[in-house]
């Protein structure tokens, strides 16, 4: 797929309570947690992302406790992919799981307010701002088609209806 949106940029080490603050995590209602998203990083975060932008960092986005409702705070924004250098391995299946893409590559000539194009199926991330182009790593088939089913319950239904689990 291709998303093309405005970049939200943040730095390494941003950790799930910088996603979304421990005190929002009595809610699991994607519409109050999408007020909170990305709070303690960026306060301004909620009121200014719009759908399709995109989140970009630096190493070990998604670092600290596990928690589903990171991930899906990011999708409730409207936010489709985020790239980053590297993600904590929970968060980064987490994701997957709930219908969020995430694209490792190198984010360094990335900035906030440029206008990406990232494909998920090339893992082609053209820098429309700047006039360059990254690639990122590979996506395993098995997690794009995750994605595309809207997340691992939606996918194991589909299996299950198609006769197929």
């Amino acid at each position: 797929m291709i998303f093309s949106g405005k970049v939200f940029k943040f730095g390494d080490n941003i950790d799930t309570d910088a996603i979304i603050p421990a005190r929002y995590l009595n809610d699991s209602n994607d519409d109050n947690l999408k007020k909170h998203c990305m709070e303690d990083a960026d306060a301004g975060f909620a009121s200014n992302v719009s759908n399709g932008d995109i989140i970009v960092a630096g190493n070990n986005f998604g670092c600290g406790s596990s928690r589903e409702h990171a991930p899906r705070a990011i999708k409730a924004c409207g936010v489709p992919v985020v790239i980053a250098k590297s993600f904590a391995r929970i968060f980064y299946r987490n994701s997957f799981n709930i219908g969020l893409f995430i694209l490792e590559a190198d984010t360094a000539g990335i900035d906030s307010g440029d206008f990406l194009e990232a494909d998920t199926d090339t893992g082609e991330i053209k820098n429309k701002t700047k006039n360059t182009v990254i690639k990122a790593k590979p996506i395993p088939k098995f997690m794009s088609e995750l994605v595309n089913a809207g997340g691992l319950i939606a996918y194991a239904k589909k299996k299950i209806k198609e006769g197929r689990i």
